[in-house]
């Protein structure tokens, strides 16, 4: 009978590497605050509010009313973005073997990402401007 050969067996790292056990537990996090914060963006977008009532008058008033819609619509698009482009990454992981193009996906996803987040963001602060408004917008009070 012909011997066996003896194969190493795969050695796992004790201990990853720091960034990733914080991406792995920004997942869960994040996955978890998103739930009611989606629905809770469905039930006023869709549920309470007319989607066809929704507008510029609608945003404004929204948003100068309390301060803490901008940042429940912050949270929202940062967390969900965020979650969304970790699991990208992990798709690119999973599937684009070479180490050239996975490097160069994940550096395009992040470039991208955060161009959007810019944007977002940039949007979120700036709000909507009074000269902006159309002239059947009620006024604030």
């Amino acid at each position: 009978m012909a011997a066996i050969p003896k194969v190493a067996p795969r050695t796992v790292p004790a201990v990853r590497p720091r960034l990733e056990v914080w991406l792995w537990a920004f997942m869960r996090v994040s996955g978890v605050l998103l739930i009611p914060l989606a629905f809770g963006h469905l039930a006023i977008m869709h549920v309470i509010n007319n989607v066809h009532d929704i507008n510029v008058c609608f945003v404004y008033q929204r948003w100068n009313v309390m301060f803490w819609w901008r940042v429940y619509d912050a949270l929202l698009l940062f967390l969900a973005y965020i979650h969304g482009l970790n699991g990208l990454r992990y798709v690119i992981d999973d599937y684009v073997h070479h180490r050239g193009w996975n490097q160069r996906l994940k550096w395009i996803s992040f470039v991208g990402g955060t161009l959007v987040i810019v944007i977002g963001a940039i949007a979120l602060i700036g709000g909507v401007r009074i000269t902006a408004l159309p002239a059947g917008c009620p006024p604030l009070g």
